[in-house]
């Protein structure tokens, strides 16, 4: 038998930072983001050898440990061994075989690496019939990735993964609140037709940004603490028009959220970066931002559908790649392959 998983990407359309703590517990953040139809896979295979074999199918690399023994962390698939090492079972003698690809390469801005821990944990639930609900899924892959592993980052990103769709998440000090949104199904199909996404052709490292933020805010810098906070208030400002249908509106304030996003800190928005943008407003978009942390990765653009076939050339003179996407709806899923 296979247990088979994945868990989508998302796009964040603003409020991506606030959701990073210490800014989180102090102020409380505010994040709006969507899923789409790009993944996360994860299969496990139970096996009679004495052994986790862990494959990772986009980087061809097998690494083999002793099922008796914790992972050890050495650099080579530490967040794999690090779900591990969380999910299975004490004094267990089970022998595995795990295998993993993703739609987009980490550094992509589209939260592949939390979506491949959501996906993972989904696999160990099912084999061990584990009594998670969303919720808690979401916090145990934050806990693998920010606590166990100390990589520098947000929430927004399990939560978005594993409950999927149009969300407005609210986070406090001791909560964290998904809201889906039910967005009319015209009103999706018009904001999927004028969005473009863009591979910028450059992926980057999103811990070094998300520090440079963090150490803006704790000392206290006045432009990046006010940049946040009106994150917030476009974030909510997006969620109405989005409810409304007021498609245009949403995209001029995806223009808004970008230019106080940039002034969080000045590796979100190198010159490469700030060309593709300029190339693209002057084309005739209305707004868009960096997904992610910034610095590379994807770029999404909001365009009237009549501008969108000008903006999408003047992107890929520069060597930007469009890339054909939907919305998914569904978030985290799980199934069984019998032979």
């Amino acid at each position: 038998m296979l247990i088979r998983s994945k868990a989508p990407l998302r796009i964040s359309f603003a409020g991506g930072g606030t959701d990073v703590s210490p800014y989180t517990e102090e102020r409380g953040g505010l994040v709006l983001n969507a899923t789409i139809d790009k993944y996360s896979y994860a299969t496990l295979e139970l096996s009679d050898a004495p052994e986790i074999t862990v494959h990772s199918l986009d980087y061809d690399v097998i690494a083999k440990y002793d099922v008796d023994k914790p992972l050890p962390y050495d650099g080579r698939l530490d967040l794999v061994k690090a779900v591990i090492n969380r999910l299975i079972p004490e004094n267990s003698t089970q022998g595995l075989n795990v295998f993993m690809h993703t739609d987009a390469p980490p550094g992509s801005g589209l939260g592949s690496s939390s979506s491949m821990v959501v996906s993972l944990i989904g696999l160990f639930q099912h084999w061990r019939h584990l009594p998670l609900t969303n919720y808690d899924i979401a916090e145990l892959a934050y806990q693998i990735e920010r606590v166990d592993m100390n990589i520098r980052g947000g929430r927004q990103d399990q939560y978005a993964a594993t409950f999927g769709g149009f969300n407005f998440i609210e986070f406090t000090k001791d909560a964290t609140i998904v809201n889906p949104l039910r967005i009319p199904d015209e009103t999706l199909n018009e904001l999927n037709y004028n969005l473009l996404l863009c591979y910028t052709g450059k992926t980057r490292v999103s811990a070094g940004i998300i520090t440079s933020q963090v150490e803006n805010y704790v000392r206290g810098k006045e432009e990046v603490v006010r940049a946040m906070e009106e994150l917030k208030s476009i974030a909510t400002a997006m969620k109405n028009a989005l409810l409304q249908g007021r498609l245009n509106d949403f995209g001029a304030l995806l223009n808004d959220a970008w230019e106080n996003k940039q002034k969080m800190a000045a590796q979100i928005s190198p010159p490469f970066v700030q060309e593709l943008y300029a190339t693209a407003r002057q084309a005739g978009a209305l707004g868009g931002k960096i997904s992610g942390a910034g610095g590379g990765g994807f770029m999404m653009v909001y365009c009237p559908f009549q501008r969108r076939y000008r903006v999408a050339e003047a992107l890929e003179k520069l060597g930007a790649r469009v890339v054909d996407f939907h919305f998914d709806l569904k978030g985290l899923q799980t199934w069984e392959v019998r032979p």
